[in-house]
């Protein structure tokens, strides 16, 4: 583990020089994010049934069903206080926007002290396990860092298939998670730093390798409920041209507030809880409350997924569904669309259950080429232009290959674009 982690180091390193941002997400399309943000969605609602499933086998019956409870509770209390913004005229503004952007906290931190009132502290309850002192966690090892130097060489290369594949799946994750946190809807100014956020991960990678612990990673759907707690309205000035004339118009819109605060005291506050004495709050949390938080986390990936509403189309009568453009005959290709991208995700999370779940981020990538070169033969191309979209530009594939046969258009004379409007099924 330690040399494949330091191989996924130098590996981001790498991709951060040579920018691979620019010339790899450029080809990736809301097909693959989608489906990479339904399987995240889905891996946290397993978590959540493991952590219960534990419980089940370690505490008594009445403990487990209070767990149940409590993970059920955890999630309903974060998801409710997370709409305390809609509660308007109910308490100060401000008040309700602390409700809201704490929410999982608050919950957390409720459903913690929950279990030592009354009755309830009679139960058996599983708690986090933490270490009580400054020592590796394994009774086995009496430093921090691993000997990683001692591995024969043979190994050390043959560790580098591990970290390709760790470094691959990293790599997208955190790329989708920055492309949905910088989308339109906040109202993003200043650049992305693509590339120096892949050096610290990469830099966070090796020590988490030379300290023989699992590598931290991990941004859906962390990162955007961070963007969304961030979200506040602000007024902005538009020129406008009304009869000839121009005019300033004052609209409020939505945006975050775009500073480095909000981070650095999130990480500041790990640091503190994974320190003793602070470690042995950790140890308070009942593990039904931390498969709560993965519900809660899965719920708020899955919420804002597109593919959760063109599910819902397909249990909605024809009658009731939105009008489409002009130029897509029906709601067949859609849906057909949705059913691939569900299939596609189910197959991908089978595939993590079993041993060859290191492979899956190639699978993930593998979506990429399917998309802009087999999906066409089988979708017209406004059905992908109305459902897909690039992931990290404007436009969709099928308006580049538009100009693309204008520009043969005109140097030929030929019309390319009829044979391109007339391919695909649904």
């Amino acid at each position: 583990m330690a040399w494949a982690l330091i191989h996924a180091g130098w590996m981001h390193l790498l991709l951060a020089i040579i920018n691979a941002h620019d010339w790899t997400m450029r080809y990736v399309t809301t097909f693959s994010t989608e489906v990479f943000s339904l399987l995240n969605s889905i891996i946290y609602f397993h978590k959540a049934v493991q952590e219960l499933q534990r419980a089940h086998y370690d505490l008594s019956f009445a403990a487990f069903l209070y767990a149940v409870i409590g993970a059920i509770g955890t999630m309903l209390v974060a998801i409710g206080l997370s709409t305390a913004e809609k509660w308007r005229p109910l308490f100060h503004r401000y008040v309700r926007m602390g409700l809201a952007e704490y929410a999982a906290a608050i919950s957390i931190i409720i459903f913690i002290g929950m279990p030592h009132v009354g009755e309830l502290a009679s139960l058996d309850r599983s708690t986090l396990h933490v270490s009580k002192s400054f020592r590796p966690s394994d009774p086995d090892r009496s430093m921090f860092f691993v000997h990683f130097w001692h591995l024969p060489v043979g190994w050390i290369f043959a560790a580098i298939i591990p970290g390709f594949i760790i470094t691959i799946l990293f790599f997208f994750d955190h790329e989708v998670s920055s492309i949905i946190c910088t989308i339109d809807r906040y109202g993003t100014k200043k650049p992305g730093g693509f590339a120096w956020d892949i050096v610290l991960l990469g830099m966070t990678t090796t020590l988490c390798g030379i300290l023989g612990i699992p590598p931290a990673n991990g941004l859906l759907p962390q990162a955007p409920l961070h963007s969304e707690s961030l979200m506040h309205d602000e007024k902005e000035e538009i020129l406008i041209s009304v009869d000839g004339e121009e005019k300033v118009e004052h609209r409020t819109i939505k945006r975050v507030y775009e500073q480095r605060w909000s981070a650095f005291l999130h990480a500041a506050a790990i640091l503190v809880f994974v320190s003793p004495p602070f470690q042995h709050v950790l140890g308070l949390t009942p593990t039904s409350v931390l498969a709560g938080l993965f519900m809660f986390m899965g719920e708020q990936s899955l919420s804002v997924n597109p593919i959760l509403y063109r599910f819902f189309y397909l249990l909605t009568p024809p009658s009731e569904l939105p009008p489409l453009p002009e130029n897509i005959k029906g709601y067949r290709g859609v849906h057909l669309y949705t059913i691939t991208q569900i299939v596609v995700t189910v197959v991908i999370f089978i595939v993590t259950l079993t041993k060859a779940a290191p492979v899956f981020p190639v699978l993930v990538i593998i979506l990429v080429p399917i998309r802009l070169l087999l999906m066409n033969k089988v979708w017209n191309r406004e059905t992908l232009r109305f459902v897909d979209a690039w992931a990290c530009r404007k436009g969709t594939p099928e308006d580049d290959k538009d100009l693309l046969a204008d520009g043969v258009n005109e140097k030929t004379g030929t019309n390319p674009r009829l044979a391109q409007e007339t391919s695909g099924n649904v």
